[in-house]
């Protein structure tokens, strides 16, 4: 038996990643779906029935690009994530700001009243309240 399953899934792509969210997600999905009565259950059915159309894939190009593309914005999420932890646990040292001409974030430190800020980014000049 375990021949034959290994012969099965010879040439297949099998688990990465991106099939593991997949399937934690239908996980969820299932339990929203018991617990709201809603269309979830479906919705959760067929994550995991594409989290299966991967793993049995031949096509194992097309499942490294998604799994490269599900990196990239797992990772994406983690730094805007760590960022905004690092802003939170400095927010009684200073104050962000936005550039109004290119929208670059910028950080100066509280209590200097009024400061003039340039934007390292574009040179633009503006004035506000720290």
């Amino acid at each position: 038996m375990r021949e034959r399953l290994r012969r099965f899934m010879a040439g297949r792509y099998g688990s990465d990643a991106f099939g593991h969210f997949l399937a934690w997600a239908a996980l969820v999905l299932f339990v929203l779906g018991m617990l709201s009565r809603r269309g979830f259950y479906w919705l959760g059915l067929a994550v995991l029935a594409y989290s299966y159309y991967r793993m049995l894939s031949r096509d194992i190009a097309r499942r490294r690009a998604e799994n490269d593309w599900y990196w990239q914005k797992r990772n994406a999420v983690l730094r805007r994530a760590q960022q905004l932890r690092r802003r939170f646990a400095l927010r009684r040292s200073y104050r962000y700001f936005r550039c109004p001409q290119c929208r670059q974030a910028l950080r100066i430190p509280r209590g200097r009243g009024k400061v003039s800020i340039d934007c390292p980014k574009c040179g633009n000049h503006f004035v506000r309240k720290s």
